[in-house]
């Protein structure tokens, strides 16, 4: 299914009817279209047949866990680049790193604000829908083509997920700036968010993953005390 459409549709993957609920009627007052999958099998279905523009993801599902079925979407050609934003009662800062490693690009703690919780689904898809209009940014041996959502490294494409597609974005705008944790959390998840700044060392270990994979060096440069930069000569 294309994803040229004007009105957002998230996926909602949810096992509680009462929550189920509350975030369609909240999505659809604002003005988004949304989808709903009871357990992991069936939303891993729906968002391979429709692909969302976003998927909100429960941990706790029945059969097959949230954890696993972001791992699998993150794992398929037409599902890794979906942003998803996870739900869940864990509230340790382990289980959340582990959601964040395992591919979610935001994650919200149960019993959550659904204030909170919209204003986190209209920041991401401000980042990943607005990602579509721009130009072409290059810098060393990286291009960074904003209208097509690509990345090349040395002519190579480089599969980025949207965070992390952000946040390079966001170097190559301003190359060797040293940008700190606080100043990345305003950029690229908003002022109006809430996030913890490990976060952001959890997306930066992804990027440079990602930028790594055909055996090439680490352009991020980790400055102490400071923040991180892209420099390919540092």
């Amino acid at each position: 299914m294309s994803k040229n459409r004007h009105t957002p549709l998230v996926l909602i993957i949810e096992d509680e009817p009462s929550q189920m609920e509350v975030i369609s009627y909240n999505l659809q007052k604002s003005g988004f279209t949304d989808l709903r999958a009871e357990d992991g099998e069936t939303g891993l279905l729906l968002a391979e047949e429709h692909q969302p523009d976003l998927i909100i993801l429960d941990w706790m599902l029945p059969q097959t866990s949230g954890i696993e079925v972001c791992r699998r979407l993150k794992r398929q050609k037409l599902t890794k680049s979906i942003p998803v934003i996870m739900l869940t009662a864990r509230g340790e800062e382990s289980d959340r790193i582990r959601g964040l490693e395992t591919g979610a690009d935001d994650y919200v703690v149960k019993p959550y604000s659904v204030n909170e919780l919209m204003a986190r689904i209209r920041a991401m898809l401000r980042r990943t829908r607005g990602a579509s209009v721009g130009q072409t940014l290059t810098y060393g041996d990286l291009v960074l083509d904003s209208e097509r959502h690509k990345v090349l490294r040395n002519g190579v494409p480089v599969n980025l997920g949207p965070t992390e597609f952000r946040l390079l974005a966001t170097f190559m705008e301003s190359p060797q700036r040293v940008w700190s944790r606080e100043n990345l959390l305003n950029r690229v998840w908003g002022h109006d968010i809430n996030v913890e700044s490990r976060t952001v060392d959890v997306h930066i270990g992804r990027l440079r993953k990602a930028l790594k994979q055909k055996g090439q060096n680490d352009p991020i440069r980790t400055v102490r005390s400071a923040g991180y930069s892209l420099d390919v000569d540092g």
